[in-house]
């Protein structure tokens, strides 16, 4: 994650604490030296620090680091006050009967996408995504559907962040092509994902939005195209905008953080 000028020694702490989750595993300290900006006595520094506050859980017999009690304290405080999933919960559940496929709820983290919460099919598939996980906004169906919907200001930002990494042959490649996509979005109010991340892996996606049109998430229907089409896909919009319709009403009197603008405190 880039660090904001003025971020200090909380953003660098917060990047060796993203460097350990990254490896989703416990990690040696060698490991986190070969992949950090900080020098060697610089990341012990933090890495001591952050296991002295409980943020990271040291394992003398293997010597690993991995995340620790006190962050998952934090990380069950902050799905249950911020983020839509408890919210959500019962919207999902009964999205997921209906349709008998993958559904996924997230929200933007920065320019990347954060998993909230998922139900599997009834018959279940291998994918990458996860409760709790992270991926790219650019080539996932509820990534798009929330880039299309961000104002130009922030939606640039995002975009400059995206690493256009050809996961597959569907991959968007640029730039213009993904604007050329949010563009479709906007006017459809929903969008796809054609095997952009994974092989066989599709999904037809929804923003979550506020009256006013502020993105709060998005919901996707993943399957996969060894049983189902984009086509097919396609005949779930409508159950899919209920739903969305039916978390945004619920969460207008929730306080979000405001994950696309940044927030100032005054002394």
């Amino acid at each position: 994650m880039a660090q904001r000028d003025g971020d200090g020694t909380i953003g660098k702490a917060l990047s060796v604490m993203d460097q350990v989750a990254n490896f989703g595993r416990p990690v040696k300290f060698s490991e986190l030296l070969d992949g950090s900006e900080f020098p060697k006595a610089t990341l012990f520094r933090y890495v001591q620090a952050l296991t002295n506050q409980r943020m990271l859980r040291f394992d003398p017999d293997r010597n690993t680091y991995a995340p620790g009690a006190r962050l998952m304290r934090l990380a069950h405080a902050a799905w249950e006050q911020s983020s839509l999933a408890p919210i959500a919960r019962p919207h999902i559940d009964r999205l997921s009967e209906i349709v008998g496929e993958t559904v996924h709820l997230a929200q933007l983290d920065n320019a990347q996408v954060l998993y909230v919460d998922k139900r599997n099919a009834t018959q279940p598939i291998a994918m990458f995504s996860e409760a709790g996980k992270v991926g790219p906004a650019y080539c996932t169906g509820v990534g798009k559907a929330m880039l299309a919907f961000l104002d130009e200001d922030t939606l640039s930002s995002v975009i400059a962040q995206q690493s256009f990494h050809q996961f597959t042959p569907s991959t968007l490649k640029n730039e213009t092509e993904l604007r050329a996509e949010l563009a479709e979005i906007r006017a459809n109010g929903y969008g796809f994902d054609r095997e952009e991340h994974e092989p066989s892996i599709i999904c037809v996606a929804m923003p979550i939005l506020t009256p006013r049109g502020r993105i709060l998430g998005a919901l996707s229907v993943t399957s996969s195209t060894t049983r189902t089409n984009l086509a097919a896909m396609e005949k779930l919009v409508p159950e899919l905008s209920k739903t969305s319709q039916a978390i945004a009403a619920e969460a207008q009197d929730w306080r979000f953080p405001d994950l696309n603008k940044s927030q100032t405190m005054g002394a």
